[in-house]
C-alpha cells in the first residue's frame, strides 16, 4: 500500500487504532481496513487518539452534508467535477505536500448546492490521499480569488470548506494560500477572523498571483498562478471513473484525479456584444452594506419615503404613442400605465394586420445585462393569446407571478393557465397544458407545456406564482421573498443550461417574464431588488436610487409606492445578514403602512 515501509511503532499503532475505534463504537461494529486507518494515522502522526478523533469527525461531517453513497456519473456531482472549479493539481510543493486549487470565479452559489461542492472536493481529496507521499506530506489549499467578484463568494461554504480540511479529513493542512484577494475580501473579513480564531495565522498567507512561486515550485502551477505547468484536461471520469478502476489502481492516480487544465478552464458562451449597453452596469459610489445601514439609520423611514417622493415627482422620460392608439387602448389593463415606446415588446404581426404587434409589455436591463426581464401587466382575458405569442416569441424559460387573481375582491389579473394538473387549455395560437404543481410555504411553481399549433413545436415554461405579499401593504420580512429570488434564479441556469446549443443568446438565457397586476409596482420592486443585490454580490455596493430611477426610464412609473421603496432597502439589509456580510441590525424607527399594489 504504501511508498515507504512502516515503521514496527507505526504498525503497533494501526492495531490499537482499530481496537480502540471498535471499543469506541461499540455496540455497533465498524470496520474499517488497515489502509483507511493509516490515513488518519499519518493525517495525526500516528497520535491514535486524535486520529480517532479525526476519523468521527470526518465520517459526521459526511453524514451532515448528506456525502455518503457518491457516485461520480450522476447529476449534479459530474457536471461539478467537470467545472473545474475544485482540483487537485498533479505536482506539489517542495516539501512533497498536496496541491489543492479552489477558483473561486467559478463558483456560482446561486445555481449549485453545497452538498454538490463537498462531494466533488471529498472525492478528488479521497483520490488524493491514496498516495501515501500526500499521507505523510499533508495538503496545501490554494484559494485562488483571480477576477472573482462578489456574487462568487459563499461565506458559508468557505466556512465548511475550511472546517473539513482543517478538522475533518484524513490529510494535515500544511498552509492555506489566498490569492490575489479583492479588497472586500481582506481583514477585518469574517474568514480571516475565522482562521485566526481557529489558531491558523501561520499557515495562512495572502499572495498575489505572481507570489505564489515564492512558495510553490513554478512547473507545479498552471501559468495564470505564475507557473509553468502545462497540464491538458484529462478524461477521468471516463478512464477512472466510469471503469470504476480508479479506487483500486494507485499507479492511475498521479493523473486520473486531475481535472484542472490551465488551457481549457470552462467558460460560458462569449457574451452578447449589446450586453455591455445595459443601464445598470458595475460603477463608482454606490453604498456599501455598513453604509445602506447608516443612510437609513440616518434618514428615518420618513425620509427614505422622501427620496421616493423625489423619484415619483420625475416625468416620464419618453413618449407612449403606441399604447395610446385607438386600436390598442382596450389591451391595457389601466389607462394610466403604459408602455414607453422605446421599450415597448413588439409582437410578430399576424399576417400583415399593424394592429397585432402590441403588448403591453416591456423589456427592462438587468444587472450588466440588457433586456434581462420583461415586465408586463396580469394578462387580460382578450390578450391572454398575444401573452403567448411573446412567451413563444421571446423563448422565456420562466413566468414569475406576484399577484393572486383577485385580491380583497378586486380581479388583478386573467386566469391565463390551466389550475389543475392534467388540464389544457387553448388560447387561439397556442395549447397550454399543465404538466404539475410544486407547493411552497410562500409560491407555487407549476410546470407548463406550451404547443404552438402553427409550427407543431412544443417547449416547457415554468410559472412560478408568489402568494405571500400581502393585499395590503409589503411583507414585514424580505425572507420569502428572498428565497423566492434564489429558487427562480437556480431555475432559470439549470433551464438554460439543459439547452444546451439551441440557446446561442445571453448565458443567463432568455428574459424571463414578471407581472403582477399592472407591471409597475412588485413587478418592480422583484426586478430592483434582483439589480441591486447582483450588483451587491459583484462589487459589494448597492444604489437603490440610481436603479429605481434608472428602471423608470424603461418601465415607466416602476415601484409605485414609498413602502415598496422602502422594502427594498430593508430586503437588501436582511440579505446581507443571511449572508453573514451585516451583524443584526435593531431599528428605532416606527413602523407605518401605506396601501401597495
Amino acid at each position: 500500500m504504501a511508498e515507504k515501509q512502516l515503521t514496527a511503532q507505526e504498525e503497533r499503532a494501526i492495531e490499537e487504532f482499530l481496537a480502540e475505534l471498535k471499543n469506541r463504537e461499540q455496540p455497533q461494529v465498524v470496520t474499517v481496513p488497515p489502509d483507511t486507518a493509516v490515513k488518519f494515522l499519518m493525517a495525526r502522526k500516528f497520535d491514535v487518539s486524535r486520529a480517532i478523533d479525526l476519523f468521527q469527525a470526518y465520517r459526521n461531517t459526511r453524514l451532515k452534508e448528506g456525502i455518503y453513497n457518491i457516485n461520480p456519473d450522476e447529476e449534479p456531482l459530474r457536471s461539478e467535477l467537470l467545472s473545474g472549479k475544485f482540483t487537485v493539481l498533479p505536482g506539489r510543493d517542495a516539501n512533497g505536500a498536496a496541491l489543492a486549487l479552489f477558483t473561486a470565479r467559478l463558483h456560482r452559489p446561486d445555481v449549485t448546492t453545497h452538498k454538490a461542492v463537498l462531494q466533488a472536493i471529498i472525492y478528488q481529496l479521497d483520490k488524493a490521499i491514496e498516495r501515501a507521499e500526500t499521507q505523510r506530506n499533508g495538503l496545501i489549499f490554494i484559494y485562488d480569488m483571480i477576477n472573482s467578484t462578489y456574487g462568487n463568494f459563499d461565506y458559508e461554504l468557505c466556512v465548511k470548506i475550511l472546517n473539513l480540511l482543517k478538522g475533518a479529513f484524513p490529510a494535515r493542512l500544511k498552509c492555506v494560500f489566498i490569492v490575489s484577494s479583492p479588497l472586500w475580501f481582506r481583514a477585518p473579513f469574517a474568514v480571516l477572523r475565522l482562521f485566526v480564531r481557529e489558531k491558523l495565522r501561520e499557515r495562512v498567507r495572502t499572495v498575489k498571483a505572481h507570489e505564489l512561486v515564492n512558495h510553490i515550485p513554478k512547473d507545479s502551477l498552471p501559468d495564470h498562478l505564475g507557473g509553468t505547468s502545462k497540464i491538458s484536461h484529462v478524461a477521468w471520469i471516463q478512464a477512472c471513473v466510469n471503469s470504476r478502476q480508479g479506487q483500486e489502481n494507485g499507479d492511475c492516480m498521479d493523473h486520473l484525479f486531475v481535472i484542472y487544465s490551465s488551457e481549457q478552464n470552462p467558460k460560458s458562451r462569449p457574451l452578447p456584444a449589446d450586453t455591455e449597453v445595459s443601464i445598470h452596469m458595475p460603477e463608482e459610489g454606490g453604498m456599501t452594506v455598513l453604509g445602506l445601514v447608516q443612510h437609513v439609520k440616518r434618514m428615518k423611514k420618513r425620509g427614505i419615503f422622501q427620496e421616493y417622493e423625489e423619484i415619483r415627482k420625475e416625468p416620464p422620460v419618453g413618449t407612449f404613442d403606441v399604447s395610446k392608439k385607438p386600436y390598442n387602448q382596450s389591451k391595457n389593463r389601466y389607462s394610466d400605465v403604459l408602455c414607453l415606446d422605446q421599450s415597448r415588446v413588439k409582437l410578430g404581426l399576424i399576417g400583415t394586420d399593424e394592429t397585432t404587434d402590441y403588448i403591453n409589455a416591456s423589456f427592462m436591463d438587468g444587472y450588466k445585462r440588457r433586456n434581462a426581464y420583461v415586465a408586463t401587466q396580469g394578462p387580460l382575458p382578450k390578450t391572454f393569446d398575444d401573452f403567448w405569442r411573446m412567451v413563444w416569441e421571446q423563448k422565456v424559460l420562466i413566468i414569475v407571478m406576484t399577484t393572486r387573481v383577485i385580491e380583497r375582491g378586486r380581479i388583478k389579473c386573467g386566469q391565463y393557465w390551466p389550475l389543475e394538473p392534467g388540464r389544457s387549455e387553448d388560447s387561439g395560437h397556442f395549447v397550454i397544458r399543465n404538466i404539475h404543481i410544486d407547493l411552497f410555504q410562500d409560491f407555487k411553481l407549476t410546470h407548463m407545456d406550451l404547443y404552438n399549433k402553427q409550427t407543431d413545436e412544443s417547449r416547457s415554461v415554468a410559472h412560478y406564482q408568489y402568494m405571500s405579499w400581502p393585499d395590503f401593504g409589503v411583507p414585514k420580512s424580505a425572507s420569502a421573498m428572498l428565497d423566492f429570488r434564489a429558487q427562480v434564479k437556480q431555475h432559470q441556469a439549470v433551464a438554460v443550461q439543459a439547452l444546451g446549443s439551441e440557446w446561442t443568446g445571453h448565458p443567463a438565457g432568455p428574459p424571463i417574464v414578471i407581472h403582477c397586476s399592472a407591471g409597475i409596482g412588485r413587478t418592480g420592486t422583484f426586478c430592483t431588488l434582483d439589480i441591486c443585490l447582483s450588483r451587491l454580490e459583484n462589487i459589494g455596493t448597492v444604489d437603490v436610487l440610481q436603479t429605481v430611477k434608472r428602471m423608470r426610464t424603461q418601465r415607466a412609473f416602476s415601484i409605485q409606492t414609498w413602502d415598496q421603496y422602502y422594502f427594498c432597502y430593508m430586503a437588501i439589509i436582511e440579505y446581507a445578514q443571511r449572508k453573514g456580510l451585516l451583524a443584526p441590525v435593531e431599528w428605532s424607527d416606527t413602523e407605518f403602512e401605506t396601501d401597495s399594489e
